[in-house]
Formats: C-alpha cells, sequence, structure tokens
C-alpha cells in the first residue's frame, strides 16, 4: 500500500513538471524585413502562461537605435480554460537607409535560454503615414479576441533645469566659494525623469570643474534627497548630487565649463490601458552654464602668504588665574569661526624670561553644512612662570588673520590675567636646564691645573730648528757658487 502510494505520487509530481514546462513557451518574433526611415522595428518576446520575471539585454543592430521598451500581457479563456501571454518589446529606430543584419542571438528569459536566428533588414525611403501602419508591430496581441492598436507615446513637456551654482563670484586667494551641482523640477512639472547612471556622471563632471590649485573641502553627499528651495517666486524640488567648498591658495581666475547631465524621460501613452505599459524609455540632456570665479591677491602685508582668510573669534580657557611661582596651568588657545581650519597654523608667541612652555596640543573640528565649512582649531599649552606678578597673555601670544568680510588684516589677543605670587624661582629654572655642549662634561673631567711651561720649552725647541735650517741653506748656497 505505501509503495503504491509512493508510486502514484511520483507520477503526478513529474506529470506537473511537464505540464508546467510544456506551458512555459517562449516565441521570438522580429520586426518586418523591410520600412521606412521614419517606421520601428522591433523584436518581441511572448511567454505563455506565466510572468517575464528576469530577462537579458536584448541586441544591438547596426544602423539602429533603442528607443525603449514596452510590456503588454493578455488573458483567454475558452470552454473553461484559461491562457495568458506576457510579452517584453525591444523598439528600434534606424539611424540612416541601407541593408542591415541582424545576426543569430540568444536570450535569456527567466533562467533559460531562448534563440533566433536573425534577419536581413532593408531601411528605405521614409513613407507616408498612411502605408506605414502594416510595419510597425503590434504590441497587443488578442485581447479577448479582439484586436489592440499600438499604443502611441508622447513626449510631455518639462518643467526641470541642471545648474553648477556658486556662492560668490569674486573671493580673495585664500578664501572659501561653494560649489553646487543639483538637478531642479517645479512643482508644476509632469514630465516622468529617473537618474541615469549619476554616479559616473557626477565623475566626468569633477574632472572638469575642479580647480587644481586649491584645498577642497568635500561635503559628501551619499544619498540624492529633495529639498523644496524658491527661485524668483517659483517652488522647485532640488535635488543635490554634489556639494563641496574650494579654497585656492593663489589669485587668478577659476572657470567652471558648462557641463551636461543626462536624464532619462519616459514618453507616456496618449491612450492609456489597463495592460501593457503607458511609458517608454527616452533619454534627455540638460546642460548647465558657465561659471567664472575671481580671485583677487590679499592687500599688501609682511605675513600675506602665512596668514588664514576667515571670520574668526578667540575661545580661551585657563585652568586657573591665581597660580604660584615656578608651578604650573593650562591655557587653550582656541580659534572657531567660518573659513579652512586646515590651514590655521599655532598663534605666534613673544619670547619672554619668565614664561616657559612647550609645543602645544592641537585638535580640530571641521563642520561642512548650510553652504559652508566651519569649526574650531585649539593648542593647549602647559604654561610656568618664575617671578610673582601680574600677566596679561597678550604680551606672550597673538594670531594675526585676514577677514575677507572687512577686507582688512585683523589679529587675535587673549584677555586672560594670571596673577603669580611667591618666591623667584629665576635660578632654579636656570639650574634645572640642560645647557649642553662642554657642560655637560664637567662631571667627568680632572678639575686639577695644569702645569703649561713646557709650552715655553717646546716653542723654543721650534725656534732653534728653523734657525738651524736656515744656516744650512745659506751654506750649500755659498758652496755652490
Amino acid at each position: 500500500m505505501v509503495k503504491t502510494l509512493r508510486n502514484l505520487l511520483f507520477v503526478c509530481l513529474a506529470l506537473f513538471i511537464v505540464g508546467n514546462v510544456s506551458g512555459q513557451e517562449v516565441q521570438i518574433e522580429l520586426g518586418p524585413d523591410q520600412l521606412g526611415l521614419n517606421e520601428t522595428f522591433t523584436i518581441k518576446a511572448t511567454l505563455s502562461n506565466d510572468k517575464i520575471k528576469s530577462y537579458d539585454q536584448f541586441p544591438e543592430i547596426p544602423g539602429f537605435q533603442k528607443q525603449g521598451i514596452s510590456q503588454s500581457s493578455s488573458m483567454n479563456i475558452i470552454n473553461g480554460q484559461m491562457s495568458s501571454t506576457n510579452s517584453i518589446i525591444q523598439y528600434y529606430k534606424p539611424t540612416r537607409k541601407g541593408k542591415f543584419t541582424l545576426p543569430s542571438f540568444e536570450m535569456e528569459i527567466n533562467g533559460a535560454s531562448f534563440s533566433s536566428p536573425g534577419k536581413t533588414i532593408t531601411v528605405d525611403d521614409p513613407v507616408s503615414s498612411q502605408s506605414s501602419g502594416g510595419n510597425v508591430f503590434d504590441p497587443f496581441a488578442d485581447f479577448f479576441g479582439r484586436t489592440a492598436e499600438e499604443p502611441e507615446y508622447i513626449e510631455l513637456e518639462d518643467d526641470a533645469f541642471f545648474a553648477v551654482s556658486v556662492d560668490k563670484e569674486e573671493i580673495f586667494a585664500g578664501e572659501g566659494v561653494t560649489v553646487n551641482i543639483a538637478f531642479y523640477m517645479s512643482d508644476q512639472n509632469q514630465a516622468p525623469f529617473t537618474w541615469y547612471e549619476p554616479g559616473k556622471q557626477l565623475d566626468a563632471i569633477l574632472k572638469k570643474i575642479k580647480p587644481a590649485n586649491a584645498w577642497e573641502e568635500n561635503f559628501n553627499i551619499t544619498n540624492i534627497e529633495p529639498s523644496v528651495v524658491e527661485i524668483n517666486g517659483k517652488k522647485w524640488n532640488k535635488y543635490k548630487v554634489y556639494e563641496a567648498t574650494f579654497f585656492p591658495f593663489s589669485e587668478g581666475k577659476i572657470e567652471i565649463p558648462r557641463v551636461p547631465w543626462e536624464m532619462i524621460k519616459y514618453r507616456v501613452a496618449k491612450n492609456p490601458s489597463f495592460f501593457g505599459s503607458n511609458r517608454q524609455e527616452d533619454f534627455k540632456t540638460f546642460y548647465s552654464s558657465a561659471k567664472t570665479i575671481t580671485v583677487k591677491p590679499l592687500p599688501p602685508h609682511p605675513l600675506k602668504n602665512e596668514v588664514a582668510v576667515g571670520v574668526y573669534q578667540l575661545r580661551e580657557n585657563i585652568s586657573t588665574l591665581e597660580v604660584e611661582t615656578g608651578k604650573g596651568f593650562n591655557y587653550n588657545f582656541g580659534i572657531s569661526g567660518v573659513g579652512n581650519i586646515n590651514a590655521i597654523q599655532e598663534p605666534r608667541k613673544i619670547s619672554q624670561a619668565n614664561l616657559n612652555t612647550f609645543a602645544p596640543n592641537v585638535q580640530q573640528q571641521i563642520n561642512r553644512g548650510y553652504g559652508r565649512v566651519s569649526g574650531i582649531k585649539e593648542f593647549s599649552y602647559f604654561i610656568t612662570l618664575n617671578e610673582a606678578g601680574e600677566y596679561p597673555l597678550e604680551d606672550y601670544f597673538n594670531w594675526i588673520y585676514f577677514d575677507p568680510v572687512r577686507a582688512v588684516y585683523d589679529t587675535l589677543r587673549p584677555e586672560g590675567k594670571i596673577l603669580v605670587t611667591g618666591e623667584s624661582k629665576v635660578n632654579q629654572a636656570l639650574s634645572g636646564q640642560r645647557l649642553g655642549g662642554i657642560y655637560d662634561r664637567i662631571a667627568t673631567e680632572n678639575n686639577q691645573f695644569l702645569n703649561e711651561r713646557y709650552k715655553y720649552y717646546f716653542t723654543a725647541a721650534i725656534n732653534l730648528l728653523l734657525i738651524g735650517a736656515v744656516v744650512l741653506l745659506a751654506v750649500l748656497i755659498i758652496r755652490k757658487k
């Protein structure tokens, strides 16, 4: 009994698999052998009794350009038996007259491979609209016994543009200029768009617009999200694809050329139907306007090639305002504001005998947002003072920069004052310092006085030798004569 039941299940499963495979039939139909230059060639793949879940790219045809893909489906019920077909159609537009060969090709549909022998296609002169009807393949097969016409696609007017914009057209060397790359669509736009390889297009654009002699602070946009902006009283959806601030190192001009941006723009069916595709893929290229940014030199100043450029403020922090001589305290000289935070250098220290400090610890934080680069850079010092008294820190530290808004050089000076009490530690400070050089040998060298009379005898002996040599030379000369 068990064996009989097992055999019965096996037979049912086999019949199900055979029926399923036989029900899935694919036909690849090619368009006409001859058509006019203004007509369309098609390749249609039709699958019976199943949905098209995946498929390969349709082949390229020499002399033709792909125009888009549409899908259609139909269902029939005859004598209580239901059957269905699903089709996918690739449209081709001829680019010139002549004879062209579509070679044999294979397509993979729903994981199975299907082949077509190809054909030769002849493209003649454009034909009139009355005679063109038979040359376009009908994408809708019988639908309940009725023949549907091929949908007519139309292009909707779009209300969109592409722009590369800058926040300033004239700056000083070292001042930041923010560059935005975005696609804009108005609230009234009805034309359907889709992104087409945005990353690849952006890489090509950046190669053309990035200035070579400038520091870049990239805002690192990872998701293209819309934001609503108002331009000339009209609301637009702004899709930002790139934003960065550039800080040019020297004066001159930055030229941003006119660059293209391609979008997938769909043509929509003039008479939409319930079955099939109601839109057709097409492309449209938008172009930005060229921009020129003038970079002016900084005004004359002894430090014009060293100072940072931006709008900055001083944030100082002192661990204590009262300290004993010889004991240290922490002092934080922080520079915050808008500008190239990376370019901020250590504040200038004015040498004084009573103040001791070492190289500072440095920390920085950079914020990129709202169309600007801002942040803070902190220099942390450990300071000791050896004499009692009151010490204004402005006598020891300052930081010079150029303010591009006011077009002037300015100096940040500390406001803190330190009150030092206690005995003088100057001598201890000197004794604690490593003098180096010959002083390092004091502890190891002999401190006994040396007898220097040997220098007298050595000098006399040398003089006698010289006199003897002169006398000998004179005797030799006389004898020779």
